[in-house]
């Protein structure tokens, strides 16, 4: 992975300098928090609905073991012993106190991490694949090239203030969209080259994004030659930065302005600015690829025999607990005799997201113990651990379910993305994490949880969908009537290679029905598909919302 220059490390430590002197002075009323505020958030820091809230960076989501043990050590030392990982593949801290913060900017920059550009309108946290460098259907390990934007952006002079916040995602995988492209306001994605001859390419995406107005991203071109990559963002982001809304910020994402334009007209703006600069210093040579590229090299694997049949056997284990597991949270290697273990960060009952110092710290030690001391976290709020013999598949998962980091619904129903919603965030009109605990505890029967299949169910406390629930197969929006937490319900959102936005099923429901419904919808689907292998997805396109209005509402009227 990655690892500072001198560089970096002299840019995060005067950064930290910087806002503690920032800090002082609101402490000491020299400055007031209108005056704080632009730059509090230049450096992660949000005032919530009780207290700051602090988000670091995870660029790409990748981790070393010492990183996430000093993100145990911070949760414990500075907020409340736990810390909420993102769909950014960030960590954010809910109660840190203001003037501890520049001591805890400090703890992070000594195992090279920040908490810049996490906020305000400028480019967010590049985010990739969560399998990126391990899995068996990659084109090119994407981590070298969201490196290499993360480089470029960081700072950048001219995109310090954006018409609005602004995301890119990147994947190495032309067939398995796992980064959620077709969301992002620039989404990049491998192709192979168009002759032999020719290195891979990519696909780029514009225009999407979820929020008020939620849009799939349409092709802005369809093969960009890889040493053109940053001189064709930096294009993408000149055109937005000068056509983009700045006097209403619910229109200022560049989706409104591709709406607005066109793809092919947005795209000739692109491609005439692109003209003025491709050929200049921005290009990306061989000698700065393989510069970069050197630091995402394959750890030491050892020369192991396949293990995929073990892995299966383990699956129809007797011992019912490793064999839910293996099936569900355990994925095929690139490398013969590995894993993939996909640890669930949404045990019943507890936030989805959330992970304790001690669990933290278990999961680097497993990384330590049983893999190359690398850890990921998934845009869908989970850990991976990319390289694990899979010999040690049944102590790992033992050492896991002592520490209820074992819930085996990767992919399931409970596997479920919520917000912070109501209980921390002041723009939420209702509670997220309730509703998503009260659903996991509701399927208590996991035989019926893994005879559901995979189905993803996103939760938002607003409009502005921090949980993605326009792409969840089951999304719900909590909405405020009068007063009371009502909860809207979406079915048909997909974030993937059959990216769509789901549409609203019916009227809102108050806080008490919203689960029941959401039960009513599963066994609606359970009772009515065609066989076990018919996903909730397809059977939603291939029957429309009907069979579920009629089971939820009574009367299909009511649509």
């Amino acid at each position: 992975m990655y690892r500072y220059d001198h560089y970096d490390q002299v840019l995060v430590d005067q950064r930290v300098a910087q806002f503690r002197d920032q800090i002082s002075r609101r402490l000491s009323g020299e400055i007031t928090e209108d005056e704080f505020k632009p730059l509090r958030l230049q450096n992660g820091l949000y005032m919530q609905l009780h207290a700051y809230m602090l988000r670091v960076a995870i660029p790409y989501g990748l981790l070393s073991s010492d990183q996430l043990r000093k993100l145990a050590e911070v949760s414990r030392t500075y907020d409340r012993g736990y810390g909420h990982f993102s769909t950014r593949q960030n960590i954010q801290y809910n109660w840190p106190r203001l003037q501890d913060v520049p001591d805890l900017l400090a703890e992070l920059a000594s195992v090279q991490m920040h908490a810049i550009q996490t906020s305000g309108n400028c480019i967010r946290n590049t985010t990739s694949d969560h399998l990126a460098g391990v899995a068996r259907d990659e084109l090119v390990d994407p981590r070298v090239y969201c490196e290499i934007i993360r480089q470029w952006s960081t700072l950048h002079p001219e995109f310090a203030f954006l018409p609005r916040k602004f995301k890119i995602a990147v994947t190495g995988a032309p067939t398995a969209d796992r980064a959620a492209v077709r969301v992002h306001d620039i989404g990049v994605r491998a192709v192979p080259g168009r002759t032999a001859d020719e290195p891979h390419g990519f696909q780029v995406l514009v225009g999407g994004g979820l929020g008020r107005t939620p849009r799939i991203a349409e092709v802005c071109r369809e093969f960009l030659p890889r040493e053109h990559l940053l001189s064709y963002l930096e294009a993408i982001l000149r055109v937005y930065n000068r056509y983009g809304r700045r006097d209403n910020k619910f229109k200022a994402r560049i989706k409104i302005l591709v709406g607005a334009l066109g793809i092919e007209a947005f795209s000739e703006q692109v491609e005439a600015e692109w003209a003025q600069i491709r050929d200049g210093a921005m290009q990306l040579t061989p000698e700065e690829f393989d510069r970069v590229a050197a630091d995402f090299s394959d750890p030491d694997y050892a020369a192991l025999e396949p293990s995929d049949l073990f892995v299966q056997s383990l699956a129809l284990s007797k011992d019912r607990a490793l064999g839910r597991f293996v099936a569900s949270n355990v994925l095929p290697h690139k490398r013969p005799g590995y894993s993939i273990v996909m640890i669930s960060l949404k045990a019943k009952g507890k936030p989805p997201g959330d992970a304790t110092a001690e669990q933290m710290e278990l999961v680097a030690e497993l990384a330590d113990t049983y893999g190359f001391g690398r850890i990921v976290v998934a845009h869908e709020q989970n850990l991976v651990l990319p390289d694990i013999e899979s010999r040690h598949l049944p102590e790992l998962h033992a050492r896991l379910s002592a520490l209820d980091l074992a819930e085996p619904n990767i992919g399931k129903v409970t596997d479920i993305i919520a917000c912070p919603g109501l209980d921390y965030c002041n723009l939420a009109n209702a509670r997220s994490i309730p509703i998503a605990t009260r659903i996991s505890e509701r399927i208590e029967d996991l035989d019926y949880l893994h005879d559901l299949g995979d189905i993803s169910l996103n939760i938002s406390g607003c409009i502005n969908a921090c949980g993605h629930h326009h792409v969840g197969n089951i999304g719900i929006l909590g909405i405020d009537k009068q007063g009371e937490e009502f909860y809207q319900l979406m079915l048909g959102g997909s974030p993937s290679d059959d990216a769509s936005i789901g549409k609203i099923l019916g009227p809102a429901l108050p806080s008490a029905e919203i689960v029941d419904a959401v039960a009513n919808v599963l066994q609606t689907y359970v009772n009515n598909r065609e066989s076990a292998d018919e996903r909730f997805l397809d059977y939603v396109r291939r029957a429309g919302f009907e069979p579920f209005k009629e089971q939820l509402y009574g009367q299909p009227e009511h649509a």
